[in-house]
């Protein structure tokens, strides 16, 4: 019984046409990766600390203008386990990545007071982007 399903998928996948990459010439691929370049993953949902290593916020958002380039971070700051929490919108080079201790750590020459004082922002799901937050 199974076999015969084995042979029907096998000859379906043989007649599917292959597409090569030249099929596709505007398709730029990498051969090798920037040496510079880090992972989202070193931004996104990370802790943000003052110069002091105090926590200030976290990444709550990457934010990416039409051309690919990052150019803001959403980063959450206060309340207590999500509640009363503010969500402030700053410049992606204001924030600087720091190996500590084999780990990066992101760090803000600011507090979180003056986080805190920041226009505030929340996100609408509908247009899928990120509004002032105005009570």
């Amino acid at each position: 019984m199974f076999k015969p399903a084995i042979a029907i998928a096998a000859l379906m996948a043989c007649s599917l046409p292959a597409f090569a990459a030249t099929d596709y010439p505007s398709a730029k691929m990498h051969t090798a990766l920037p040496s510079e370049a880090m992972t989202v993953t070193d931004w996104y949902k990370q802790n943000v600390y003052d110069p002091n290593e105090n926590k200030i916020g976290d990444i709550k958002d990457v934010l990416v203008d039409k051309s690919g380039k990052v150019v803001a971070l959403i980063v959450g700051v206060g309340g207590f386990l999500g509640a009363g929490e503010k969500d402030v919108a700053v410049p992606f080079e204001a924030v600087h990545p720091t190996m500590k201790d084999k780990k990066w750590w992101l760090v803000m020459n600011t507090t979180k007071d003056g986080l805190k004082s920041a226009p505030g922002f929340r996100y609408d799901s509908n247009t899928t982007t990120w509004v002032p937050d105005r009570p």
